[in-house]
């Protein structure tokens, strides 16, 4: 599989953990929704899955800001959504130097 169909699989995982949580009614780590939270992230990663396979890369700094995100307002119980993400970095094409 190339570095292209891996990091298109990558947000493809993220954005299926985002539907799990959906579907299971998470709360924050302040007890309220995160369906807002999880929906705006969904619109992001879209939007960064799209932009990413055009330039062949990521915007890291947008990923790193979004992972320090999400970790302060999800569960604990919860950090595959936080692995998906990470994902996307293991499988974003090295920038050249």
């Amino acid at each position: 599989m190339g570095r292209q169909a891996e990091l298109e699989k990558a947000f493809d995982a993220a954005l299926a953990q985002i539907e799990r949580l959906l579907r299971s009614g998470i709360e924050t780590v302040e007890g309220a929704s995160a369906k807002p939270k999880l929906e705006e992230l969904a619109k992001e990663l879209k939007r960064e899955r799209a932009n990413a396979l055009a330039r062949h890369s990521i915007d890291r700094d947008w990923l790193q800001r979004t992972v320090r995100s999400v970790v302060e307002w999800l569960p604990d119980t919860e950090l595959t959504l936080v692995a998906a993400l990470g994902a996307i970095v293991r499988a974003a094409p090295t920038p050249l130097s």
